[in-house]
């Protein structure tokens, strides 16, 4: 373009002077023959550029129309949700700026780019890869499964070579070196079988992806102690880039290495079991029982199972009389109740709607200042919702009160969450211990009950678990969980503390009343014993 402009000036400037020439005259013809092919060519660019254009905007409007038919289905699914969030962050500066970038079009530029601060970023993107690993850890999922869109029986979108190569450079940006072993291994199987046949083009991205790829899984292997695999790898990537500078020098440290200290390091013939670097909480037998018991396994067997009943309740409460609720016991002491069909989908649609302008990411306090902080064992957004605010919410309130047989006047706001791509809230208690009270907690007392309610079904995970109990509850739309926190004397109870599993498949809603100690004098009244 510079050009072409420099050209059209040139033939300005000596425009006045032309006809005294004729030899610049045919210069004249020349600049004119040379103005037509710089023409052409920028043309044929812009024309390509459309045509890329065109397409991305038809690509774009095939995908959103697809996903909006079911658009809970289709966010429900954590790869579907990784790949859109990827879609408008690493594919996006690739694809779209390139093709957008242009003086001609930087208005409609910025005007995409102001559609685009609704769009993820960068750092939903390390949230969402984050995610997908706490679900392959927590379900224990096969890698090359998940790649091949096998989510423990549930379809899923296939990975393709690059979206694992993403993933695993993803996990090794966060210095988790066995996840990038996982993905880096899946990206370089596809990469093999994506075989020897196409265009120069493509062989030549292909060998640099298989290098790039290599390099990364060499060295994956040596942070988890394999050095004889790295040097293995790191040999295949010098067949394909004998100059690689940083592979020579890794492969004369890897021999010095396995020359200098053999017994430090595997042998190739080992095959040895590569496990996850976790820290010492996770690798407690309380976490491992948790993820047990959201993978549905029987980690104990229920105490007294064969005197949990089912009835219908009144509680001699007007709401209730004509329409008794019912309940079902799933713990005995702890005493641990589900209440069946506590919310319409009608009342359901109506809390969200209210709740979903308002939801921001979830925090818990901080057990030594009492700050609210945001933490990452609890990944979810929540909103509060008060009674006032709609006939829906207090009418709600009323239900639950009825149902539990408590004071709701000292309770807290109805708190909503949402949990979506992986989710979760790690083992926890309800009830405040060992730490600096709220002022809130000092006015009404500490948290003496948990009314939860599930407001969506769940397609797979994202069960309440209880560790100390090896008692599991899988959500279902409109039926809610009942449980005391504290003894009558005050005291914690220790087995209630529980954990909202990841949610692998789906979007799950539930709404929280948390009631205090204050106004249950006469409801809830002291006992002679320390522990009823």
């Amino acid at each position: 373009m510079c050009s072409l402009i420099f050209l059209v000036f040139l033939l300005v400037q000596t425009k006045a002077e032309l006809f005294t020439s004729s030899a610049h005259l045919q210069t004249a013809l020349y600049a004119e023959r040379d103005i037509a092919d710089l023409l052409k060519s920028y043309i044929r660019r812009e024309e390509d550029r459309l045509s890329r254009i065109k397409q991305l905007a038809e690509d774009y409007e095939d995908h959103s129309k697809l996903a909006l038919q079911n658009l809970d289905k289709y966010l429900g699914n954590p790869i579907n949700a990784f790949l859109l969030i990827k879609r408008f962050t690493l594919d996006w500066d690739r694809d779209v700026i390139p093709v957008l970038v242009n003086n001609s079009w930087d208005s409609m530029y910025k005007e995409i780019e102001q559609v685009r601060s609704d769009l993820p970023s960068h750092e939903d993107l390390k949230g969402a890869a984050s995610a997908l690993m706490r679900l392959q850890d927590t379900y224990q999922l096969d890698t090359s499964k998940v790649a091949q869109g096998d989510l423990r029986g549930i379809v899923s979108p296939v990975l393709s070579a690059e979206e694992c190569f993403e993933l695993g450079r993803l996990s090794y940006n966060q210095g988790d070196y066995y996840h990038t072993m996982l993905w880096m291994e899946q990206a370089w199987d596809k990469q093999e079988k994506a075989g020897g046949e196409g265009s120069k083009d493509f062989l030549e991205d292909l060998e640099d992806a298989k290098v790039e790829t290599l390099d990364y899984l060499a060295f994956s292997y040596y942070k988890l102690g394999d050095v004889a695999q790295a040097l293995e790898l790191t040999k295949e990537l010098l067949t394909l880039d004998p100059n690689h500078e940083r592979a020579l020098n890794n492969k004369k440290y890897f021999e010095a290495m396995l020359r200098d200290e053999p017994r430090k390091t595997r042998s190739a013939e080992e095959k040895p079991g590569y496990q996850l670097n976790r820290d010492e909480y996770r690798n407690s037998e309380e976490f491992l029982t948790y993820e047990a018991l959201c993978r549905g396994e029987t980690t104990m067997p229920l105490k007294n199972a064969h005197l949990l009943t089912c009835r219908y309740v009144t509680n001699n409460h007007p709401l209730l009389l004509i329409q008794p609720i019912k309940e079902e016991t799933v713990h005995l002491d702890p005493w641990i109740v589900v209440y069946y069909n506590v919310m319409s989908d009608e009342e359901i649609s109506t809390i969200k709607h209210l709740a979903t302008p308002r939801l921001n990411r979830a925090t818990v306090q901080n057990s030594k200042t009492g700050a609210l902080e945001t933490a990452n064992y609890r990944i979810s957004k929540s909103a509060w919702l008060r009674g006032e605010e709609h006939p829906v919410v207090e009418r709600l309130n009323q239900r639950m009160e009825a149902i539990t047989g408590l004071d709701l006047n000292t309770a807290e706001e109805l708190q909503i969450a949402n949990y979506g791509l992986g989710g979760h809230y790690e083992p926890h208690f309800d009830y405040a211990r060992g730490r600096r009270l709220s002022a809130f907690e000092l006015a009404n007392g500490n948290r003496v009950a948990t009314f939860l309610t599930y407001m969506s079904d769940v397609e797979a995970g994202g069960a309440t678990v209880f560790p100390y109990l090896g008692l599991k509850l899988f959500p279902k739309k409109g039926n809610a969980a009942f449980w005391y926190n504290l003894y009558k004397s005050g005291e914690g109870i220790f087995n209630t503390r529980h954990a909202a599993c990841p949610v692998l498949v789906g979007s799950k809603w539930v709404a929280n009343k948390w009631i205090h100690e204050r106004g249950q004098e006469f409801r809830r009244p002291c006992s002679l014993s320390e522990y009823e």
